[in-house]
C-alpha cells in the first residue's frame, strides 16, 4: 500500500525530484522552502524515514549520505492512484466519477495515455 507523504516528506521529495542528481541532507536543507527554518537533524530524520520506507535510496558520498528517489514523481502519483482504485470497492464507479470531472484537454491526455499503454502491452 502506497501512502501519501506528510507535508515535510512531500517537501523533501519535491527537492529530490526537482534535482538532477542525488542530494545530501545539507543540499536538501539548502533548497527546501518551508515557512519556518528547519534544523539539519530534522531533515536528516525525514530522509532516514523515507529511506526506511523504501521511498529513497542512499549512498555514502564522502562522509555524508546522498539520497535519490526510488521512483519519479509521476510513478509515485500513479502508484497512489492505483492504490485508491484497489481499495475503492467499486473501481469502475471511481473511474467514471474521475473522468466525468476532467476537462477536454485532460480527457484527450487520458485517451492518449491509454492508447500508448495499449500499444506497449505485450
Amino acid at each position: 500500500m502506497v501512502r501519501p507523504f506528510g507535508d515535510l516528506e512531500a517537501a523533501v521529495m519535491q527537492v529530490l525530484w526537482d534535482g538532477a542528481q542525488p542530494a545530501t541532507v545539507r543540499d536538501v536543507l539548502r533548497r527546501l522552502q518551508t515557512p519556518k527554518p528547519l534544523a539539519y537533524t530534522t531533515v536528516m530524520t525525514v530522509l532516514d524515514n523515507l529511506h526506511r520506507k523504501g521511498e529513497v535510496v542512499r549512498e555514502m558520498d564522502g562522509r555524508a549520505w546522498s539520497y535519490a528517489p526510488v521512483r519519479s514523481r509521476a510513478q509515485h502519483s500513479a502508484a497512489l492512484l492505483q492504490d485508491v482504485l484497489q481499495h475503492a470497492g467499486d473501481p469502475q464507479a471511481v473511474l467514471m466519477h474521475f473522468v466525468a470531472d476532467l476537462g477536454p484537454d485532460e480527457v484527450s491526455q487520458l485517451q492518449q495515455a491509454v492508447q500508448a499503454a495499449q500499444r506497449s502491452a505485450p
